[in-house]
């Protein structure tokens, strides 16, 4: 037994009717309160009918009704207004600050057994997710209400991330935005390094620059390293001089190649390819999170970032190897990753923070805009029968499975709830 499930039966007056507190005074729960995320009792502004009494205050829940001296509540004025202490055993007698007792309503045997075994198999499950079996046996209906409210609190996590990195950038959007996308360039595998780079190498010194390609290229690869090797091509011999030059005007720090991953990738994700298109993208639009809060439609959006390594790399994938191939475009699904993760994050945090709801909207559409992503999550869940619509799905779901499967915390889950009363 513990805190969780008797939270959830006390939240959802699982409890059988006939109750009674330690003192064999009648309980009739009128409302259970609401819960209470922050410091202080479990559920505030409870309803609760004791006797003829009817009281209005809080409740706070426990295992054992020793743990309000164990948690020292007893010294504590936030619980002074605790009107009912819900505990599985009641093993001790607990006394208010007037040295009455608690009035206490001890829960043991007062549930229907069914969901307390429901409850534990999911808990011991060795599935991949504990209702796996189950979940696509819950109507659509609740699965499209409960994915709202994940994308919600997904959106609301990511605006925390993107507002965090805005105070460190004293309040610059366009530094943020640019931060976000060269760490979403990375696609995973390179996310750490493009994220370092994007912190080593100001934007407003690539936007000195942005008339330049040469020059913007020059400062991108010099300072991600890649430029720190012997070459025979005159391309990289011309960027490394030019860096040489950008390097001591600027006095920029330079990272290692050896951060950077090329082996089991497809060479059109190498780092190589995408600095040169992050350059391209700078020199084509210089401050992109301002043309893309202005831009009217989806497209003119997907539009800003479809752009064309130099001509170098039409064959090549990597410095002084030449190979068959042919111009070097961001791609359809590396477009759509980019926005999903930068651009519709970004988007949405700027929207809250300016109190701006057609931003806010703009980017729940932009992620309706786009076809799920596929990947190990979602390829799951709809092997589990649960249809997958969008990209604004598939972050939900991929929200759903980080914070709520994988700590098993079906309790506090829409679906797991069904499945747990279901007969």
């Amino acid at each position: 037994m513990n805190e969780f499930f008797i939270h959830y039966l006390w939240e959802n007056k699982l409890l059988k009717p006939e109750l009674q507190t330690t003192g064999q005074e009648a309980i009739q729960v009128l409302h259970p309160g609401n819960r209470n995320a922050n410091a202080g009792p479990d559920f505030l502004n409870a309803r609760v009918k004791i006797g003829d009494t009817i009281w209005a205050g809080n409740v706070e829940i426990h295992t054992m009704a020793s743990d309000w001296y164990k948690h020292h509540h007893d010294k504590d004025k936030a619980y002074e207004n605790v009107i009912l202490h819900v505990v599985y055993e009641a093993d001790k007698t607990v006394y208010d600050s007037q040295r009455k007792p608690l009035q206490t309503l001890e829960i043991k045997d007062q549930y229907p057994a069914e969901i307390l075994l429901k409850y534990r198999q999911f808990i011991d499950s060795k599935q991949w997710i504990a209702c796996e079996n189950q979940v696509g046996d819950v109507q659509q209906f609740t699965w499209l209400s409960w994915l709202d409210r994940m994308i919600a609190e997904r959106l609301e996590h990511k605006t925390a991330i993107v507002l965090d990195l805005l105070n460190q950038n004293k309040n610059d959007w366009e530094l943020t935005f640019y931060q976000l996308l060269l760490s979403n360039f990375g696609f995973k595998v390179n996310q750490a390094p493009f994220e370092r780079l994007s912190k080593l190498l100001p934007l407003q010194i690539l936007l000195k620059h942005r008339d330049q390609l040469f020059q913007l290229e020059a400062l991108l690869f010099g300072t991600s390293g890649l430029l720190d090797q012997e070459f025979k091509d005159d391309y990289p011999l011309s960027l490394q001089k030019e860096y040489l030059f950008l390097s001591h005007k600027y006095k920029l720090p330079k990272m290692r190649a050896q951060e950077w991953r090329f082996m089991r990738m497809r060479p059109v994700n190498f780092p190589t390819i995408r600095l040169s298109q992050v350059a391209a993208m700078i020199h084509k639009h210089g401050q992109l999170f301002s043309s893309i809060r202005y831009a009217k439609t989806t497209e003119e959006i997907i539009q800003l970032f479809k752009v064309q390594a130099s001509a170098y790399w039409n064959d090549h994938f990597q410095f002084d190897k030449k190979s068959p191939g042919k111009p070097k475009n961001t791609g359809d699904n590396a477009i759509s990753i980019l926005i999903i993760n930068a651009v519709a994050q970004t988007l949405f945090a700027f929207g809250k923070t300016h109190q701006d709801q057609q931003l806010q909207d703009k980017a729940l559409m932009l992620l309706e805009a786009f076809e799920a992503e596929n990947n190990m999550v979602i390829r799951k869940f709809a092997q589990a029968g649960i249809k997958i619509n969008n990209a604004l799905h598939s972050q939900a779901l991929i929200y759903l499975h980080q914070s709520y499967c994988k700590p098993r915390r079906c309790l506090e889950c829409r679906v797991g709830h069904v499945l747990l009363r279901k007969n």
